[in-house]
């Protein structure tokens, strides 16, 4: 078995990643995080796993504030018209 030394801090932080995901454990998360590496290093790709939703969520919240970053830059060369 491997031994790790974490910091609060990390530990912290990892807890609320899994949160996040909707993984059960540290383990878990690792096992999506390597699920996700393996499917060609999506994490979308792994599959039915927790985090796979959030993946999803976060696709689709980039994809909506990129067209409404595009929607501000077309309505301000409008008004420079």
């Amino acid at each position: 078995m491997i031994s790790i030394r974490m910091s609060e801090e990390e530990i912290s932080t990892l807890r609320r990643i899994c949160a996040a995901t909707g993984a059960r454990s540290v383990s878990d998360l690792a096992r999506q995080a390597m699920r996700g590496l393996l499917n060609g290093g999506n994490p979308e790709n792994a599959g039915d796993s927790p985090g796979s939703e959030y993946f999803a969520q976060m696709k689709d919240l980039t994809q909506k504030v990129e067209k409404l970053s595009a929607e501000i830059e077309l309505f301000k060369a409008d008004r420079n018209l």
